[in-house]
């Protein structure tokens, strides 16, 4: 896929993880990116951006049309993970969280509207994941934010699908990022934590940044004009599979 020569793509959180590998990937394809994150990118052009400040989001935002000329693709990836049952998060953890990954998608792409619809090929995508649909055990606000994003990512396509602009999710299993390298660090024996993670997808092991930053770009590309509204699972077969041995 080449489709991107010349556009511009806007990536949250686009310095680690997920974020990164969609950035190499959209710049791979020929596209000006522009990362967005608390971290600013040495691979891309990058600006300094809290997604929980709506001052900061519109200035980032600016910054990066006055870089490029405007935005064609924005990739709302940026978000924090909790861990723990409802009993175990507080209120100031809960508005936290969603503050960051579900309001912060909102700013961003609140921002980045008045340019998408001067773009001739505008798409949004939204990072949610697995845990928006599947119920995983001790991950309460964190399906909740992510159960946010999946709903806002159907009503943000049907509000904005006759101005052309195409809104879709990616939503990725269990990842190796940073931040399930961080949450395994913490676990009382690393090794089978992590063999537990990967026993719990079908495939066996853990997804990989680049195959969900795959998914970005596809659900970004302006050949596929006929796809919005969809959340697309690269999760390793967690969402449909149930695998039976014996």
């Amino acid at each position: 896929m080449s489709g991107f020569e010349g556009l511009t793509v806007v990536v949250s959180g686009g310095s680690s993880g997920i974020g990164a590998a969609a950035a190499a990937a959209f710049a791979e394809r020929g596209a000006n990116v522009a990362v967005l994150d608390l971290n600013p990118s040495e691979a891309h052009w990058s600006t300094r951006c809290d997604v929980a400040d709506d001052n900061q989001v519109r200035l980032a935002v600016a910054a990066a049309v006055e870089q490029f000329g405007g935005v064609d693709v924005l990739v709302n990836n940026a978000g924090i993970g909790a861990v723990g049952t409802v009993e175990d998060n507080s209120d100031k953890q809960w508005f936290r969280v969603l503050d960051v990954n579900l309001l912060g998608m909102v700013r961003l792409s609140r921002a980045c509207l008045p340019h998408l619809r001067e773009s001739a090929s505008p798409a949004i995508v939204n990072t949610t994941s697995i845990a928006a649909t599947a119920g995983l055990v001790n991950r309460a606000l964190y399906s909740a934010s992510k159960g946010a994003v999946h709903a806002l990512t159907l009503a943000m396509a049907a509000d904005h699908v006759a101005e052309g602009i195409r809104v879709n999710a990616v939503s990725p299993g269990t990842a190796d990022t940073p931040w399930v390298g961080r949450l395994l660090e913490q676990a009382d024996d690393p090794a089978a934590e992590r063999a537990r993670l990967e026993a719990r997808q079908p495939t066996g092991r853990l997804v990989t940044p680049e195959e969900v930053a795959s998914a970005i770009v596809y659900l970004a590309d302006p050949v596929n004009r006929a796809v919005t509204g969809t959340s697309l699972a690269v999760d390793g077969g967690v969402a449909g599979l149930r695998i039976v041995k014996g």
